[in-house]
């Protein structure tokens, strides 16, 4: 019976990881986390019965507790809590589910438990790749990747020496957006960048792709988890997104994997790896699919990609603002309070205004967000 713990419990990544526990029946959920979602925490409590919630609200936490006083599960708060599940004694992997850069600090101290790393949450290694990859090595941790497109790349690496990668071939849908100029995205309304043609994601990544910002993040985290510089990340927009990411040797040949477009396969993969299992669902069918197309990414108008490019080239603290002001400037945007096309502006100018420290601590890191918060919202 394998044992994990999951940070992120009842957001998207989180609840297609509990539906392949449930589809699997030999894994053992120990422990949970998530933000303020009480209600359907305590349905999963009353399911996988965990030895340990956590929930970022004391004040939910208190809620919390008195709604399940009839289980043995304990209820812990704030980072504390997120600590206490990353770090549990018995669990062999954490699935790190949760949006954002509170995922850093339970990441690293996971690791340091010896604890594998199931990574659904990209500000990690965008922010501190630097700090996380090589205390993974040293620990002799392995960071298995959830994401699509890095559990591809992943998975087309295997058998494979490193030497012998040529590039990384990167894929994105071109989300709702794609062949859209930025004269027609200048009143884009939230309910329209919450379209995404293929996958269903939670609110702030949908967002993301919409601007191709997330494929950015991408492009940043591949270096870290591939150990590649991000200019052999190339970016390939696959509108059907079949195919989920390639790899291109040295010798010209190109390997890929295609799939439909279903989250539970990179977390069953991370999760069972090397393993593979059998998973319900559809399948693709070439005859009904009949071609794939490809297009080259409008960095004039989606030119959150190439912003993530500079601040991947320059490493050090950019890359945390980079992230840092997408992170704020998404929230103004979901809360109504900028528009669509204020989220890469936003993003340039924190770029623009910092000054980069080489190689951040994770002080300086947390430091470096909150610094892009306050002149985020020092803006008039």
């Amino acid at each position: 019976m394998k044992k994990i713990a999951i940070l992120g419990s009842t957001g998207s990544i989180g609840t297609q990881t509990l539906e392949v526990v449930r589809e699997n029946g030999d894994i053992e959920v120990l422990g949970l986390a998530a933000g303020s979602n009480i209600k359907m925490l305590e349905e999963q409590i009353r399911e996988f019965h965990p030895q340990i919630v956590a929930v970022w609200s004391e004040e939910k936490a208190e809620e919390l507790r008195v709604n399940v006083a009839d289980t043995d599960t304990q209820i812990v708060a704030g980072m504390d809590g997120l600590l206490e599940v990353a770090t549990m004694n018995d669990t062999e992997i954490l699935v790190t589910a949760v949006v954002g850069m509170i995922g850093i600090r339970p990441t690293i101290e996971a690791i340091k438990a010896g604890k594998d790393i199931a990574l659904a949450n990209k500000e990690t290694l965008v922010t501190a790749g630097h700090i996380i990859m090589p205390l993974a090595k040293k620990m002799g941790v392995s960071i298995l990747p959830v994401d699509s497109e890095h559990s591809a790349i992943f998975q087309s690496l295997q058998g494979n020496r490193h030497g012998a990668v040529h590039k990384i071939l990167l894929t994105a849908s071109g989300g709702p957006f794609r062949g859209k100029k930025s004269e027609e995205l200048m009143e884009i309304k939230v309910e329209d960048a919450l379209k995404h043609p293929n996958w269903s994601m939670g609110r702030k990544i949908t967002i993301d792709s919409s601007t191709m910002v997330n494929k950015g993040l991408e492009v940043i985290e591949a270096k870290w988890l591939f150990d590649v510089d991000v200019d052999r990340v190339q970016v390939v927009v696959q509108p059907q997104s079949i195919i989920h990411s390639m790899v291109e040797y040295v010798d010209g040949a190109i390997i890929a994997e295609l799939g439909t477009p279903d989250m539970k396969l990179p977390i069953q993969y991370a999760l069972y790896y090397p393993e593979r299992r059998f998973l319900p669902g559809d399948r693709v069918d070439f005859w009904t699919l009949g071609k794939l197309e490809f297009e080259k990414p409008d960095t004039d108008t989606f030119y959150g990609l190439e912003l993530a490019y500079e601040a991947g080239r320059k490493g050090g603290s950019l890359p945390t603002v980079f992230n840092a002001a997408n992170e704020l400037a998404v929230s103004k945007f979901l809360n109504r309070e900028i528009k669509y096309l204020e989220i890469t502006e936003i993003i340039e100018d924190c770029m623009k205004a910092h000054k980069n420290i080489e190689n951040p601590t994770l002080e300086q890191i947390l430091e470096t967000e909150a610094a892009t918060y306050e002149r985020i919202n020092s803006r008039r």
